[in-house]
């Protein structure tokens, strides 16, 4: 791992074949980064799945209620929950849905996002502007690219563990 320019706004996430390293926006999305910041530091995203796999869309996960493959995990919950903590209001901009940025899961209402997130395998600049965007991997997408796939996947990868780079 390289020295990171800004290691509070720097999440390292680690993934059976590495770690992930993901540069936070808090300029453009505050409240989604310090969302992040808190569960990671909670050990909240520890062990959670990848509930949702898309080929050539995207791998989502986050999901600290229902998908700790450790404590009480059942597939087909996850992807149903979130945190204990309110939900946030959308924070869209400018900002593209290109390869490796990091999105906000969420319902049908905007203002929905918790806990859960994206990364993008490719450009879906369809979702710009409905989707807050808040991160981007700068670091081994190559691991997020070997997540296996499945909706949900018969056998689900997971986040080992998640640290913001200042604390690691």
């Amino acid at each position: 791992m390289a020295d990171f320019k800004d290691p509070e706004n720097t999440i390292l996430m680690e993934l059976k074949g590495g770690v992930v390293a993901i540069e936070l926006l808090p300029d453009v999305a505050p409240q989604h980064v310090a969302r992040m910041k808190e569960l990671a530091r909670a050990g909240a995203y520890d062990n959670v799945a990848f509930h949702r796999v898309i080929e050539g869309f995207m791998a989502q996960t986050g999901d600290v209620a229902h998908g700790n493959m450790e404590k009480d995990f059942n597939i087909n919950m996850a992807g149903r929950g979130g945190s204990d903590l309110p939900d946030l209001p959308a924070e869209f901009s400018g900002v593209p849905h290109d390869r490796g940025t990091l999105g906000a899961a969420r319902s049908a209402s905007p203002d929905s996002a918790n806990s859960q997130f994206f990364i993008n395998f490719s450009d879906n600049h369809f979702l710009n502007r409905q989707y807050t965007v808040y991160g981007r991997v700068i670091e081994g997408m190559e691991h997020v690219d070997a997540i296996t796939r499945g909706e949900p996947p018969a056998s689900p990868d997971r986040m080992i563990s998640v640290k913001v780079a200042a604390d690691a």
